[in-house]
């Protein structure tokens, strides 16, 4: 089923368009959010890169892009190292959260301690501008969404990324990371927070 903000029984100023932000594999066709931006007219992603794909400014500077290409307020709907695009992205360019109705940040990486074989060393990501992983409360509402069994990431750990930048936290149980490898597919939650940050500020439920 499609969602639209219009659907909400809230009135509001103007209808966020919602830009999805892929990790760094990109985009996958049976994952959620590949899925979710065929169903939902008003929603884009951030395009694939073609080269420097480990690259976090280069990362950042394709979010920028896409989001300059949108007029009015935006809801950003990041996945895996998506959701570190957005926070690297948020630090730098402050002036833009303003135009953030909300984010939804789904199950984060762990970037400070080694990932699963397969995955970026410590050094690589350092290397690459991915660390310090930023901190600062965020400027805008924001949900992150932990998996409890998240091979990328403790849930304690998650939380505490969740607490620095200011969003409601929400364990959504055995999840994995949320990919195609753990099941998923059609999120149906990403529903129901979507349409919680569609609303304007004063009607969210965030910390």
């Amino acid at each position: 089923m499609s969602i639209t903000c219009e659907q909400l029984d809230m009135t509001m100023t103007s209808t966020p368009t919602i830009l999805i932000v892929p990790g760094l594999r990109d985009h996958v066709d049976d994952h959620w959010q590949t899925l979710l931006e065929r169903r939902l007219a008003n929603a884009h992603s951030v395009p694939p890169l073609t080269h420097g794909k480990l690259d976090c400014a280069a990362r950042v500077a394709a979010l920028d892009a896409a989001f300059a290409r949108i007029d009015g307020p935006v809801v950003l709907v990041a996945h895996s190292a998506g959701v570190m695009i957005a926070v690297h992205w948020a630090q730098r360019h402050p002036q833009h959260q303003r135009r953030i109705r909300g984010a939804l940040l789904a199950t984060p990486p762990d970037f400070d301690v080694p990932l699963p074989d397969g995955y970026p060393t410590p050094d690589m990501l350092r290397q690459h501008g991915w660390l310090p992983v930023p901190r600062m409360r965020l400027g805008f509402p924001s949900i992150v969404a932990a998996s409890s069994n998240d091979p990328l990431a403790s849930i304690g750990r998650v939380a505490e990324l969740a607490k620095a930048w200011g969003s409601r936290f929400v364990d959504i149980g055995a999840a994995g990371h949320l990919n195609p490898a753990s099941g998923y597919g059609e999120w149906p939650l990403a529903d129901e927070f979507i349409a919680e940050l569609c609303l304007e500020p004063s009607h969210h439920r965030y910390a």
